[in-house]
């Protein structure tokens, strides 16, 4: 089982995500729940599309952090 970082932003409509480790993989949705339901799926078939195809699969390497400052 591997932990890939999901980064999640806030668009016009809604949300989206991508994950650093996994470039094209990307997910959009109405409600943050939406988007990592979609972010879930895209991943599982990302990867399944790289092993079809005999690529290799990226280990997850993306680490987040919050710095906290003064506003």
């Amino acid at each position: 089982m591997s932990r890939y970082l999901v980064i999640i932003e806030t668009t016009a409509t809604g949300f989206s995500a991508y994950s650093p480790d996994l470039p094209g993989c990307v997910a959009a949705g109405r409600t943050r729940a939406e988007v990592e339901k979609e972010m879930h799926d895209a991943i599982e078939f990302h990867i399944e599309g790289l092993r079809l195809a005999g690529e290799e699969v990226p280990e997850p390497q993306s680490q987040a952090s919050y710095c906290e400052v003064a506003a």
